[in-house]
């Protein structure tokens, strides 16, 4: 992957005024994924919206790192469970027409 696709953890960290520690437990309950190159550590830029969330959810909310870990599984499955119900949605209505 490009270096233009990665973003500093500690720039993150300054822009977004949080721990490193915070990212460092993110990465640890597999709730986002750092790359290191030349010993420094970096996000993939399409993780943004992710670690934005988790953010809100940590800092806005006051939700511990278990509780984040929940409600991403959780949030994961409800994405899950959505794109199963439109495909069977379209296969329903492809039987439907015939």
């Amino acid at each position: 992957m490009e270096n233009d696709d990665l973003l500093p953890v500690e720039l993150l960290c300054t822009h977004y005024n949080i721990e490193v520690s915070f990212i460092t437990s993110l990465t640890e309950f597999g709730l986002l994924e750092i790359t290191t190159v030349e010993e420094t550590r970096y996000l993939y830029k399409t993780q943004i919206k992710d670690l934005e969330k988790l953010i809100r959810l940590h800092y806005e909310l006051d939700i511990n790192m278990e509780g984040i870990d929940a409600i991403s599984h959780l949030l994961r499955r409800v994405d899950n469970l959505h794109e199963e119900l439109t495909a069977l949605k379209n296969r329903l209505r492809l039987y439907e027409n015939n």
